[in-house]
C-alpha cells in the first residue's frame, strides 16, 4: 500500500472513528442509569485516547487532520430527556454502530502494509469490540460493568446533567 493510500485510509478511519465518538457523546447525554452512564465515560475517554493515535499516524505521514465530519445520529425512537426507553434505544443502537464499524474497517486495515498503523487499527477495533460487550450487558442489566461498589455506597442524585463541571 502506498503512502498516499495509507494516509487516505487513515483519514477516512479518522472521520468515521470521531463520528461514532461523537454518537456516544450525545448517547452518554439520554442514559439516567449511574452506572451505565459512568461506562459511556469511560468508553468516551479510551475513544478520545483513539482519536489522537490516528491523528498522530495521519500526522507522521504528512497529512491534515479531517475537520469535515458527518456525525451520527441519535435513534429516532429516543424521545428528549433521559428515559429507560430511550437508554435501551441508545444502548441497543451503539452495539449495533460498534459491528457496522468493525465489519466495515476489519477488511480495509487488513490491507494496511505499516505494522504499526496495521497493529494500532488493530487495537482500535479490538476496544471497539470491547465496548460491544458493555453495551450488551448493560442492555441484560449488568451493573458492575467497571468494577463493584463498596457495600453501602450509593450513587448520590445520580447523573449530572452535564458532563463536565467547572
Amino acid at each position: 500500500m502506498k503512502t498516499t493510500e495509507q494516509l487516505a485510509l487513515l483519514q477516512d478511519f479518522y472521520r468515521d472513528r470521531l463520528a461514532l465518538v461523537h454518537r456516544h457523546v450525545e448517547g452518554a447525554k439520554l442514559v439516567p442509569d449511574y452506572e451505565f452512564n459512568n461506562t459511556y465515560q469511560y468508553i468516551i475517554a479510551r475513544e478520545d485516547v483513539h482519536i489522537t493515535w490516528v491523528a498522530a499516524a495521519i500526522t507522521d505521514l504528512g497529512g491534515e487532520i479531517p475537520t469535515n465530519i458527518t456525525a451520527l445520529p441519535v435513534p429516532t425512537a429516543v424521545k428528549k430527556g433521559r428515559t429507560l426507553d430511550g437508554q435501551v434505544a441508545v444502548l441497543e443502537d451503539d452495539s449495533k454502530q460498534a459491528d457496522v464499524f468493525v465489519n466495515r474497517w476489519r477488511p480495509k486495515i487488513e490491507t494496511v502494509t505499516n505494522a504499526r498503523h496495521k497493529g494500532m487499527l488493530r487495537i482500535i477495533l479490538g476496544e471497539i469490540l470491547e465496548h460491544k460487550r458493555f453495551f450488551t450487558l448493560a442492555l441484560a442489566g449488568r451493573e458492575d460493568l467497571l468494577g463493584r461498589r463498596m457495600p453501602g455506597a450509593s450513587t448520590g442524585d445520580g447523573v449530572l446533567p452535564v458532563r463536565w463541571v467547572e
